[in-house]
């Protein structure tokens, strides 16, 4: 009565070993395609900053998204000079001046202006200040971008180009920098962001200061076709 009867072992040994057909089945959970739901559930992480697409016409969309990104963030007016690392040197986020919308803009899609000016030569050789001076990044613009005409027409303006005025009402500097956005104002003309004192706005107001320069800049293969083409008519013109 104290032996367990004879059937029990082959019956212990069959739950205690996995039957046969659970390999296949766990081999079939294991592969790779079965792991798409689950990766799914996984928390997404960050893309990395994006770099200039080869379509000029894009790249101005994602620029003027990259500006409009800017808007309803508290951004005090601060022109005053200070040091910062390099490359990729910024202010703190708390300030910024009308040259931070278009340098934080253009950062935004992996480029940096800080250091594209500074190894341009075009400014004092302060890598602290020159690209957040507005006539120091015209001149980068005009060299290595498009420089467009200067028209009353607002069909020219497209979403991503740089525009630049001058406003003599300004105490610091008569000149004023501003990216070109995808949306139209009251009046039917592309809206502009810029900061004209109370951080990053975006305003009807792509007429209301006298244009100084109107440029269109996709980034380093623009830059190297652009820098291409004037060499080449420096060598015709010679």
């Amino acid at each position: 009565m104290i032996d367990p009867p004879a059937p029990a072992l082959p019956r212990l040994a069959h739950v205690i070993d996995p039957p046969a057909p659970v390999l296949p089945r766990l081999a079939r959970l294991m592969a790779p395609s079965s792991l798409e739901p689950l990766q799914q559930c996984l928390p997404k992480v960050a893309a990395a900053p994006q770099v200039a697409p080869r379509d000029p016409g894009q790249f101005g969309l994602a620029l003027a998204h990259a500006a409009r990104d800017q808007l309803g963030t508290l951004v005090i007016y601060n022109a005053k000079y200070v040091r910062m690392s390099y490359p990729m040197g910024d202010v703190a986020p708390l300030y910024g001046v009308c040259t931070d919308v278009v340098v934080r803009a253009y950062r935004a899609l992996g480029i940096d202006l800080q250091a594209l000016i500074h190894k341009a030569r075009v400014g004092s050789g302060d890598r602290n200040i020159d690209h957040r001076r507005v006539e120091v990044v015209r001149r980068f613009l005009a060299r290595f971008g498009e420089s467009l005409p200067v028209t009353a027409f607002h069909e020219n303006y497209r979403p991503g180009d740089i525009v630049t005025y001058y406003r003599p009402q300004n105490r610091a500097s008569t000149s004023h920098i501003a990216i070109v956005t995808d949306k139209l104002g009251p009046s039917g003309r592309p809206m502009i962001v810029h900061n004209r004192g109370w951080g990053p706005q975006i305003e009807d107001a792509l007429f209301v200061d006298k244009i100084t320069g109107h440029y269109r800049f996709s980034g380093l293969e623009t830059t190297a076709r652009s820098q291409t083409t004037a060499d080449r008519r420096q060598v015709t013109r010679r």
